[in-house]
């Protein structure tokens, strides 16, 4: 019976001294996980330097850099239109004529009337020389032959522009008109475009903006039709007028030449355009991702300081797609919490796990 119990004895001991180095085992392995996951793991940035001012975006049609508008000088009935819209055409083609009945009988009379007055001068002369009719009527009939003259050369102008001429090579963009309408003189009949010239593109601003711009901004150009292909322009015209109609300034840049994209009038264009101004002062800038508790232009982010995040107040002057460029509040070169910063508080414990995800609390 002492046996058994001594035995007894010894192995409840032996059990109780395996079961806490067991215990002990377990807390010496998890000790390690435990200082690892210290700090609350959160991805950043570093603050960058950008212009002062924000880039202009617009929008603008695309169209030849030279493009005239055609017309008759004198008005009448369109009697043939020679050329298609998207036509192109070579100097000096025929593009449009008048009915010339009208026009024709005009400068044929003045060419008339013009040899009637030269036969009376002559005459006049010969009766002058003659003694038979004055100086004073010889010096009449020498205005009226100069008359005749300049009015018989009006005609024969006149006639000259009852049709359209190609003034360059080009292409037609637009038919203003139809054959066998009655047009006034001066109104456009049609649009040629020079392509030889290259394209532009024809955009607005307000008086905010065009005040910003100048000639020679650079600007980057997108294309509805060709999405995925960025354009280089440059700002190559700005209007000092505003339009009475839409009360915007109108401009125009030059695209660059282009290969491989078969540009036409028309064509919707989104414009961005950096100013040569805002590159004279910088501000700070961060991702948006950054900007907590913001209130108008007044905003917070969390400042990396060692393992430590830091609450600091900044001031917000303008948000881009992806950044915001600050007044005030933070140097180019510190390091901002990213993702991360909306479960953190002032002077927490941070790990940096940038290229990591996040896992939210």
């Amino acid at each position: 019976m002492n046996i058994r119990y001594a035995s007894s004895g010894r192995v409840t001991a032996i059990l109780i001294v395996t079961l806490c180095l067991l215990a002990l085992g377990a807390c010496s392995e998890g000790a390690p996980e435990k200082s690892a996951a210290v700090g609350t793991p959160v991805r950043s940035a570093a603050a960058t330097q950008g212009p002062a001012t924000a880039a202009i975006e617009t929008n603008g049609l695309v169209g030849s850099r030279d493009e005239m508008r055609l017309s008759f000088k004198t008005g009448g009935i369109v009697r043939r239109l020679v050329v298609r819209e998207g036509e192109s055409v070579r100097k000096g083609a025929v593009l449009a004529e008048l009915e010339l009945t009208e026009i024709g009988a005009q400068a044929e009379q003045a060419a008339q009337i013009a040899l009637k007055a030269e036969r009376d001068l002559d005459r006049g002369e010969r009766l002058h020389a003659d003694q038979v009719i004055s100086l004073e009527a010889l010096q009449n009939l020498r205005t009226q032959a100069a008359v005749a003259r300049a009015a018989r050369d009006a005609a024969g102008f006149n006639l000259g522009y009852s049709r359209i001429v190609a003034p360059r090579d080009g292409v037609v963009l637009r038919k203003l008109v139809e054959e066998r309408e009655l047009v006034p003189p001066g109104q456009p009949v049609i649009v040629l475009g020079s392509a030889d010239r290259g394209y532009v593109v024809r955009f607005a601003l307000a008086d905010r903006d065009i005040v910003k711009i100048t000639v020679g901004d650079v600007a980057q150009v997108t294309l509805d039709a060709y999405p995925d292909r960025k354009l280089e322009g440059t700002v190559s015209e700005v209007s000092s007028a505003a339009d009475l109609r839409s009360g915007l300034f109108p401009a125009q840049l030059q695209l660059s030449p282009t290969s491989g994209l078969r540009l036409a009038s028309g064509l919707v264009a989104n414009v961005r355009i950096s100013p040569k101004r805002a590159s004279r002062d910088t501000l700070t800038y961060v991702p948006i991702a950054a900007i907590v508790e913001g209130d108008g232009r007044r905003a917070s982010v969390f400042v990396v300081e060692g393992e430590v995040a830091r609450k600091r107040e900044i001031r917000v002057a303008f948000l881009t797609d992806t950044q915001a460029a600050l007044e005030a509040g933070l140097s180019p070169g510190e390091r901002v919490v990213t993702e991360g910063s909306l479960y953190l508080v002032d002077g927490e414990r941070i790990r940096i796990v940038d290229g990591a995800t996040v896992a939210a609390r």
